[in-house]
Formats: structure tokens, sequence, C-alpha cells
């Protein structure tokens, strides 16, 4: 069976493309992949002719692959299916014009069974494959999920699906990897608890590789391209002491190189920032999201006390680490003020830089349908864009939305100067600037590269990092 991945751009590499990648091949299937940004879809599909046309999809994207599949349908006869969040937590779009199929939560089984079911003529052998839902004759077919994918039965990634493809990913000294699967929290914000709820009974949520397997796979790919600084973009990557422990004793011995990954307030020990250093942690993020503790923890469902927070950061400092903190404004039902709070916690916490988006309630979250029953959304969900900062759905008053995005582009620069906190304050009510937006991107440019992920640039370095900062939408 031929399939065809479709991207519109590479902005970080797509862990769930690669895992497909590499199971589909394993099984005996073609894979190649199309980057919209690199080259015309429609001229590699007419090359390719692939039978399997799939799409990733994140709420935001819904509606550019959906154009562009009807596009390539034109050009080419093939069975489309779309997975990813969007498909996963919105299987309405299985109703659309030219999908014939979704894939809901995890896809390695998923497609297997699909190459094996589809014939010759784009007919299904059975229409009872779990994880899918499908669109045949006008009629819609949905079946349940299977089980959760066992990790250390899957192959590595694909990664030179995408480093081979694309020069700038390929060619990047910083690399993205994940080593597992699931969270056990349930912020509201947040499609991990709709996913447990799709997947209940049906095994662990909360998975991890075997800690050999993902330092294999880190020394694979640092022998074939350049690497220099690796990324793990687990949720939490601190779940697991004694996974942990094992990571970091293989990891120091076998690759030695600086890493980042995201931890919790919770979570963060001294104990465990000393595991984190001495297995070559250079950097850490950790989600403050909201400086009120009311919004932070009934509405968000944090369950984190602003001493944890405060905690933590003194602890990952005084373990040398570095750390970037998230957080979120434009809550539903909240003020500037509350805002302000939040740019407040994140002074107090000194992070090296401080990432901060304005909220964009996803559907089928929890914080995303209670602003939609209780009628908040200034549009649906199909206005909500791929860029998580730039604007709201939410339904603001014109100078709070204003308020809003100028918040945005100027809270970290507050975070790294507390003294011009007065001037931020009196600078959020006037009109947009694109001066700010210049700011914040200096400022961001220049506190990731020199603090959170330092690596040595040559100019042709420059100039693909610069080239990848023009192409990349978030």
């Amino acid at each position: 069976m031929r399939v065809l991945f479709i991207l519109d751009q590479v902005d970080y590499e797509p862990q769930g493309i690669m895992q497909l990648s590499s199971v589909l091949k394993a099984a005996g299937h073609e894979v190649a992949l199309a980057v919209a940004t690199l080259e015309d879809p429609v001229a590699v599909a007419q090359r390719f002719r692939p039978q399997i046309l799939a799409y990733s999809v994140i709420t935001g994207s819904q509606r550019y692959y959906l154009d562009l599949n009807r596009r390539i349908r034109d050009a080419v006869a093939a069975f489309s299916v779309f997975g990813g969040p969007h498909a996963t937590f919105f299987p309405e779009m299985v109703a659309e014009p030219g999908v014939d199929g979704i894939c809901i939560g995890e896809g390695e089984e998923a497609m297997l069974a699909l190459c094996r079911n589809l014939q010759p003529d784009g007919t299904l052998a059975r229409t009872d494959l779990p994880n899918w839902h499908f669109s045949i004759d006008g009629e819609i077919i949905r079946n349940q999920v299977g089980p959760y994918v066992d990790l250390a039965t899957v192959p590595s990634p694909d990664y030179a699906l995408i480093y081979d493809k694309d020069p700038v990913a390929g060619q990047s000294k910083i690399k993205h990897f994940i080593a597992g699967r699931g969270c056990p929290y349930g912020c509201t914000y947040c499609f991990n608890h709709a996913l447990v709820a799709i997947y209940r009974g049906k095994g662990k949520h909360v998975r991890l590789r075997p800690a050999s397997d993902v330092v294999d796979d880190v020394v694979a790919v640092r022998d074939r391209y350049p690497l220099e600084f690796v990324v793990f973009v687990d949720d939490t990557f601190i779940l697991d002491r004694e996974w942990l422990a094992e990571f970091a004793a293989d990891y120091r011995l076998r690759v030695g190189l600086p890493f980042f990954c995201n931890v919790r307030a919770n979570l963060v020990t001294e104990e465990l920032v000393g595991v984190l250093r001495a297995a070559g942690c250079h950097s850490v993020s950790m989600g403050i999201e909201s400086g009120n503790s009311e919004i932070r923890n009934n509405l968000l469902n944090r369950n984190l006390s602003q001493e944890q927070i405060l905690q933590a950061a003194r602890l990952i400092r005084a373990g040398g680490l570095r750390f970037t903190s998230t957080n979120m404004i434009g809550l539903p039902g909240t003020t500037i003020e509350h805002d302000l709070e939040t740019l407040d916690l994140n002074i107090a916490a000194r992070p090296d830089y401080a990432h901060v988006f304005i909220f964009q309630p996803y559907p089928r979250t929890k914080l995303g349908q209670y602003a939609l029953d209780n009628d908040m959304l200034d549009g649906t969900f199909d206005d909500i864009g791929v860029r998580a900062w730039d604007a709201t759905i939410l339904r603001f008053p014109p100078e709070h939305k204003r308020a809003l995005t100028n918040l945005q582009r100027l809270f970290a620069l507050g975070v790294e100067w507390p003294a011009l906190r007065p001037l931020l304050v009196r600078l959020l009510h006037l009109p947009g600037n694109p001066v700010y937006w210049l700011l914040n991107k200096l400022w961001k440019g220049y506190a990731i590269k020199q603090r959170v992920h330092p690596v040595p640039m040559s100019l042709a370095d420059l100039l693909r990092t610069t080239w990848r900062f023009m192409r990349i939408k978030s």
C-alpha cells in the first residue's frame, strides 16, 4: 500500500507522522511525505500515486487541510484520512466533503488495519475497524477505539522522513524527541481528560518507552545528522522517577548532550533537579498559567499553590538549570487585572523566558465547552487560528481584546525588567503597535538562543534558523 502524508510545513518534527511512517514501513508499505512549503503536494501525489492520503490536523488548521485534500483529490484517486487532535475531538469532520475516514486517538494499529483492508478499487473489505469513523456512500460508520498502543512494541520513529525532506530541520543542531504518551492530570484547557474518556477501560493511559530505546533514538539521530541540543517534548518528562533515573544514567553515558524537558511544579524536588542536572539537562519549562490561585485551581484545575510554583522555581535556579514558564491570558470570565496577577507571579518566579498565550477555547476541552455553554464565544470553533496568541474568539469588549494583544507582546519584557511594569500597564490600553510585536520577537529570540537552547551558530545555521522562524506560524 502506498501512503502519502501531507504537511503544510515543518515547524518542528511531527512525532506522530514519524511514528506512523516507521510502523507502516516495518509492515512493508511504501510511505512518502509532501511538504507544501517545499513543493506542490498535488504534483507529489501525481508522481507517487498514493492509495491513501493522510493528514494530521490540529484545531485551526482543519480548513487548510480540507481544502488541500479536495485539490489533491481532483488530481488523483485516493482514500483520504485525517487524524490528530482535531479529528479525535471533533469527529464531525468525517462528514466533510472529500473525507473518507478519520482516526480517533492513536493511529499505529489503526493505519495498519486500514492498509490491510483497503482494496485496489478503493473500497474497504471491512468497515468495523477500531479507531475509525468512515464516510461511505453518504453513510457514517463509527467504531470504538481499540486498546492503547504498547510503546515497547513500536519501532523507532522515522526521523529520515523529515530530516531528508526538509533541509532546515535536517541541518538544525536542535532536534526534538518524545519519550512517552499520556498525562495523569486533568487541566480543563487540555484535551487529556477527553482522551482519557475515549479510552476508558482500554489500558494504561500514561506510558513510557523503554529508557534505552529513547536513548537509542537520540544516538541514531546524532550519528546521522547534526545534533548539539536535545528537546524532549513530553508534556511532563519527570512523572516516573525510576524511569528517569535509568534514562539519566544511560543518556549521560551514551549521549552527553545538553537537553530540555517539561516539568511540573509539584513534582520538582532538590533531588530531582540533581538527577536532571547530572544527566545533562540544561533547561526546563514549567507551567504557571495563572497568577490567581482561584483561577489556576478552580477554573483551570491545575491544583498547584503559589508556594509550590515559587519553591519549584527556586530549586530549579539553585540547581543550576535554566527555565521557562508557560502562561495564559484572556481566560473565560477573567479581567486584565487577573492577567496582571499572572505577570506578577512570573516576576516573582524569575524565569529565563516567560511564554504567554491568549487562551483558545478548543472544542471538546472542558474549558472550551464551558465557554460555549455560557455563550462566551464571539464566533465558532472554526474561527480559532493556528497561532495561539494573535487574537481571542471569546466575547470581550474591543478595548479588552486590544489590551490582551498588547499584553501578550509585552509580557515577557515586563517579567525580565519589572521596573517597566507601570509603563507596560499604561501601554496596554493604547492602540496596537507593531513595535511591541518586534520587541517581543527580538527578546524571545535572544532569550531562547542564549539561555534556553544555547547552540553556537555559523552564518549558514543562522540563515536556516531565520528561514524557519519566518515560516513558523506560532
